[in-house]
């Protein structure tokens, strides 16, 4: 069932894509990064140990994207590495920025039987009051990550560029569960471009579950755009 759910996810970032054929694309970018730590949602997903990541983007002019995000994880057993693949529609409406999209996130050797793989929709909103951009975002997947149960992620966010190179921003989540306890998560950092190729972002991550996976953690990542 999972693996359906992943196809269709894969299958609607493919549709988004020849929806958008018949406009040429607007822009096609490429992206790696090296991080101290994978986090997601206030969990370490590669054993607290650093992560290398690539990724790529199409965008086209009718606002329709789709793209395609790979890293290597631990979760202790034969799983190597997280794929994600996403497609979905971006517009604007009394002044806030839209985003109607799809993940799905597979995981590469993951054992029979895990449930790792699923995917999840999204609907997010955004809206920039000067140096200020406000934002939240709400994600459901019907057959979560490990478990043949819904869940649901609800996010809020903030971002502040006082100078043109530099941003601050935090995040505040909350990950509804329907098979194991609901928790909260965040961060705050700040991002400093380098150069319009290289950014570094220094980031706090915390969230309402003690474990040595999940304890409060400081990540450096050093991103590359192509």
């Amino acid at each position: 069932m999972k693996l359906a759910y992943c196809a269709a996810a894969v299958v609607a970032a493919l549709l988004a894509t020849a929806s958008a054929s018949t406009a040429s694309a607007q822009d096609v970018s490429f992206n790696a990064a090296v991080t101290s730590d994978y986090v997601f949602r206030g969990f370490s997903q590669t054993d607290e140990e650093p992560a290398l990541q690539l990724g790529v983007d199409v965008t086209f002019e009718s606002g329709f994207y789709a793209g395609a995000w790979a890293s290597n994880v631990d979760f202790g057993d034969d799983t190597d590495a997280e794929v994600d693949v996403y497609g979905g529609y971006r517009t604007e409406a009394g002044g806030f920025g839209l985003d109607f999209g799809v993940v799905g996130y597979v995981y590469v050797n993951d054992p029979s039987g895990a449930d790792y793989s699923y995917f999840e929709l999204k609907a997010a909103a955004s809206r920039a009051i000067g140096p200020v951009t406000l934002g939240g975002a709400v994600y459901y997947s019907p057959d979560f990550f490990g478990a043949d149960e819904a869940a649901t992620y609800v996010e809020t966010n903030i971002a502040y560029a006082p100078i043109s190179k530099l941003t601050l921003s935090a995040a505040i989540g909350y990950q509804y569960l329907d098979v194991n306890e609901d928790y909260g998560t965040w961060n705050a950092g700040a991002a400093y471009a380098i150069t319009d190729n290289i950014v570094i972002d220094a980031r706090y991550h915390g969230s309402e579950i003690d474990g040595p996976l999940s304890d409060d953690r400081a990540v450096g990542t050093l991103k590359f755009l192509f």
